[in-house]
């Protein structure tokens, strides 16, 4: 349950501490005061796009936090998984910092986080019922995820798809290979063409690298030989100065010597025997190096011949010769598909019609299932809609068969009939904007059992509606919000009548700034504002009268 909303500094709002409860909340307000801007903080704190524009005029950052109460198991194991252990019944903060430049700093009781972490959450703390939502009921495609979710088919649609993934790549490899006579023998040419150029080159990972080493010394052999001779020459000796190997002997034996009456001396005198051998060892590398050095100065032309054929295929296959070798693998592989196509090919249209015909009992499952989903569904949202003054109205659904789609092969969307007698059209024909939302709302309570979400809010559901209708949907609200938190946004005084906390989003100047603020109202504010929601700013005795009795009315439905 959502038990606080902190928003800093969002449009507007320039601070505002908001307690709710369980049950029925209602906001109202007039028009402007800022009831969206609500919805769109909450929407930020779970993760939702954001913009510097929601940033208050005048300042570098806006910020928003949500605690949650009463964590449930279903959202205690996701967070766990998600590396934020928050024990069933505990209390869970969620909390985004918005900046101007563009960045955010969102928390998960104070533990980093990301935006895609909160959404991943989003679903499972809370789900936002908004106009746009209708959108949703205009579109078929949208119909058959009702259907789905409704019957609990998600598992076996995805057993389908997994199918139809599958037929989607044999299908690309049999495209692939069906190659015309002439076509193909060109490809067989250019690839063997690849094949043999590259094998002739008989390259070895690394190989370019060591050439390289190679020239570099090539190049520069005489400064080379210089100094390979004269660190030689420094160790070895000559006629007119001692070498540095017999000055490390000697000064190595002298130190050995004062060993025998000193023991602080017996380190020194390990440390420089040490020294002679690795002395030695040094002058037998140089030696080498310098036998090294003594080549043909016509193998620099061997390598430079060598690194230029190496230039010349990358130019062709890749930027280094691992990345050629890979195309030389990939271009025998093409190679051996190609010429022995016909025997892939045979290979491949066996297994898949094997997997056609396995996605086509799925799909015709699937749509069985689908089918019966969809009449018990109509059913129960039919029932809410009776509920809510709409008895004429009878929905149905439509299923027509299609080619395998991701989706299976049902093409299917809802029908509606608005007065008896006549025949189901489109729904998003002739149903007008109020009936959309109740017919929103009455799927939104059908399909309520099927998730475990502990708050629901609904954002001007009311929409288009007036009068008994209203009253019935306000009625169906406190219905729903008997067993989880419900959050709503209205305009309507028959609606807000029934929330069983109610909150008034309001404006105020002061110097030339505007303000918004979130109250609670007690039972004579509560009148005050139902009263002008009904009436506009004049408030009289018999409009506060029949408000009255409006709120005991909603009372005896509790």
């Amino acid at each position: 349950m959502l038990s606080q909303l902190y928003i800093q500094n969002i449009a507007v709002i320039k601070e505002a501490s908001i307690d709710l409860k369980e049950g029925f909340n209602v906001f109202t307000g007039e028009t402007g005061a800022g009831k969206s801007m609500l919805i769109g903080a909450i929407n930020a704190v779970l993760g939702g796009r954001t913009s510097r524009d929601l940033i208050r005029t005048g300042e570098t950052t806006a910020q928003v936090s949500a605690l949650f109460t009463s964590v449930s198991p279903g959202v205690s194991d996701l967070l766990s998984q998600l590396g934020y252990p928050v024990e069933p019944g505990e209390e869970l903060l969620i909390s985004r910092e918005i900046s101007l430049d563009g960045k955010t700093v969102c928390r998960i009781n104070g533990k980093p986080a990301t935006a895609s972490i909160l959404r991943q959450i989003a679903g499972e703390l809370i789900h936002i019922h908004g106009q746009h939502d209708n959108q949703q009921l205009v579109t078929p495609e949208q119909h058959l995820r009702f259907i789905d979710n409704f019957g609990g088919l998600e598992e076996e649609l995805r057993t389908y798809q997994k199918l139809y993934s599958r037929l989607g790549e044999i299908k690309k490899q049999m495209d692939a290979l069906a190659l015309d006579e002439s076509e193909k023998a060109r490809k067989l040419d250019l690839l063997q063409y690849q094949i043999d150029e590259i094998t002739a080159a008989e390259l070895q990972p690394g190989e370019e690298e060591e050439l390289l080493s190679q020239r570099k010394k090539m190049r520069n052999r005489e400064r080379v030989m210089e100094v390979l001779s004269g660190a030689k020459c420094l160790i070895d000796g000559d006629d007119q100065m001692t070498g540095l190997e017999e000055l490390l002997d000697n000064l190595s034996a002298q130190v050995s010597a004062g060993a025998q009456y000193m023991d602080e001396l017996k380190a020194m005198s390990a440390r420089l025997e040490e020294m002679s051998y690795e002395i030695r060892d040094y002058q037998s590398t140089l030696g080498d190096l310098l036998e090294e050095m003594d080549y043909d100065p016509r193998l620099i032309d061997n390598v430079e011949e060598r690194l230029d054929l190496i230039y010349r295929l990358k130019k062709k296959y890749g930027s280094s010769v691992e990345e050629i070798l890979e195309f030389l693998a990939k271009a025998q592989k093409e190679l051996d598909d190609i010429q022995f196509s016909q025997q892939k090919t045979e290979q491949l249209e066996t297994e898949y019609n094997k997997l056609l015909e396995e996605a086509t009992q799925a799909a015709a499952a699937l749509s069985q299932h689908r089918k019966a989903a969809g009449e018990a569904f109509t059913r129960q949202v039919g029932e809410e809609l009776t509920y809510l003054d709409m008895p004429s109205v009878k929905l149905f659904f439509s299923f027509t068969q299609g080619p395998l789609t991701s989706n299976g092969m049902d093409i299917g969307q809802m029908m509606i009939s608005t007065n008896p007698g006549e025949p189901p059209k489109p729904l998003a024909k002739i149903a007008s904007g109020g009936e959309l939302s109740r017919i929103m709302l009455s799927i939104k309570n059908t399909m309520a059992d099927k998730d475990q979400v502990g708050t629901l809010i609904f954002d001007e559901i009311d929409t288009g509606v007036s009068g008994r209708a209203a009253q019935k949907i306000g009625q169906k609200l406190q219905q729903v919000a008997q067993n989880r938190q419900v959050i709503c946004v209205t305009h309507l005084a028959q609606v807000a009548a029934y929330g069983n906390h109610h909150l008034r989003i309001f404006k105020t100047v002061k110097n030339e700034r505007t303000f918004t603020q979130v109250s609670a109202l007690s039972q004579e504010e509560r009148e005050m504002e139902l009263a002008r929601m009904m009436g506009g700013d004049r408030v009289t005795q018999a409009a506060l009268q029949n408000v009255r009795e409006m709120l005991a009315d909603a009372q005896k439905t509790c």
